[in-house]
């Protein structure tokens, strides 16, 4: 039997796998409709591939050789994906399994940022089935779900109405949820790519907090790089958020929230398939540090045609 001719790179037919099934779906379709605009534009053959229930099959029948997956929330971003392209045999961008699962969970997060002696705002966890309790924190707090992105169902609540009104809504779909001391201070985030940290972006929004209406329309929020911290504090977050992409196990990519006070750090979470529409940090940051749209892309993806 003859074997199979090995394809040049140009040659190589990517598959973007975009939208999915989280209250994410819609920016994840930005995610995708512009970076496979940016490949084809590059003279490359692309798939995009709309994920849901038919994954496997759908996968199968584009005939891709690498993936590049824009996918954001759950069974996207927590492992679920990333393990079918595993079994399927496809080489494809960011973290593997393992990583994925635990970034996605806000929770096992803190416990790895504990050990690992990475500051982060003092925090606990409620559960949907023991009922609404007593934080012994001190107000303002932060209500996360246990995963999810984007800040879906993310709020600031300030008194013990809010916070059983929160609760209540986090819950009822079935998720813990992640409450923790809210840090008023700067917002930064720290875009770390192949092991090293790009430009730290500060984050000043408009509304009270960086919510999914900041994150993702124009004017609501404005990004300022380099953030307007001191040399010592860029020092310690860029260590930070490395750490903590290695102690995940992330590779290719990552990046990690982050909020200061009184020139200390403290981390919130990590996100390890970051947004890629036009108001996206991590292309803002690459483009700061030289890198353009399609080199960031390409990247990302030659990494996983090695790792093939």
């Amino acid at each position: 039997m003859a074997k199979r001719k090995k394809k040049k790179f140009k040659e190589l037919v990517i598959g973007v796998l975009m939208g999915g099934m989280s209250e994410e779906r819609e920016i994840s379709l930005i995610s995708g409709r512009a970076a496979a605009s940016e490949l084809r534009k590059n003279g490359h053959t692309v798939k995009m591939v709309d994920v849901d229930r038919n994954s496997v099959e759908k996968i199968k029948k584009a005939g891709i050789d690498v993936a590049f997956p824009v996918l954001h929330g759950r069974y996207g971003e927590d492992g679920i994906m990333q393990g079918i392209l595993e079994f399927i045999g496809i080489p494809y961008t960011g973290s593997g399994v393992a990583a994925s699962a635990i970034a996605m969970n806000k929770i096992k997060t803190k416990q790895i940022m504990k050990a690992a002696g990475i500051p982060t705002p003092k925090w606990m966890v409620m559960c949907g089935r023991d009922g609404f309790k007593k934080t012994g924190l001190k107000y303002p707090l932060v209500f996360k779900p246990e995963d999810g992105g984007s800040a879906v169902d993310v709020a600031i609540v300030k008194n013990v109405s809010q916070a059983r009104k929160s609760f209540e809504k986090i819950s009822s779909g079935g998720r813990a949820v992640l409450v923790e001391e809210y840090i008023k201070g700067t917002e930064i985030t720290v875009p770390v790519l192949l092991d090293r940290t790009l430009p730290i972006i500060e984050i000043v929004p408009q509304n009270e907090f960086y919510d999914y209406d900041a994150k993702y329309t124009k004017g609501k929020s404005t990004h300022i790089i380099p953030a307007r911290i001191s040399e010592k504090t860029r020092y310690e977050a860029s260590a930070l958020a490395l750490k903590l992409h290695r102690e995940l196990g992330c590779r290719d990519y990552s990046r990690v929230d982050m909020m200061v006070r009184g020139g200390r750090c403290y981390v919130l979470e990590i996100n390890t398939l970051p947004g890629m529409t036009d108001v996206s940090l991590f292309p803002e940051a690459a483009r700061a540090a030289g890198i353009s749209f399609y080199k960031l892309i390409i990247t990302l993806i030659k990494e996983a045609v090695k790792r093939s």
